[in-house]
């Protein structure tokens, strides 16, 4: 129960539990991943952008969520870590 997850409850979940994270380092090099915290080894990541298109710092985080999502199982519950309030806004709503 040390860390914030614990804390907050997250170690009683039955379902997955990933956190992920977005970066925009550079413009136009951006990148996003996700790791699942009970299967160590499950690790998605995925470089995205182009100079043309710009850069935010909401993509990448979007692009992480949507990599977790498609990596979990509809009928199993899913806890995400994230530290992106606009992308915890948008999921919320």
């Amino acid at each position: 129960m040390g860390t914030e997850t614990g804390r907050l409850g997250g170690d009683s979940c039955r379902g997955t539990v990933k956190a992920g994270d977005g970066s925009n380092q550079k413009e136009g090099e951006m990148e996003a991943g996700n790791v699942s915290l009970r299967e160590k080894r499950r690790r998605q990541q995925s470089k995205l952008g182009l100079k043309e298109e710009g850069s935010s710092p909401n993509r990448p985080e979007l692009v992480a969520f949507v990599l977790a999502l498609r990596g979990t199982p509809v009928t199993k519950p899913m806890l995400y870590l994230c530290d992106n309030q606009a992308l915890l806004k948008t999921v919320q709503t």
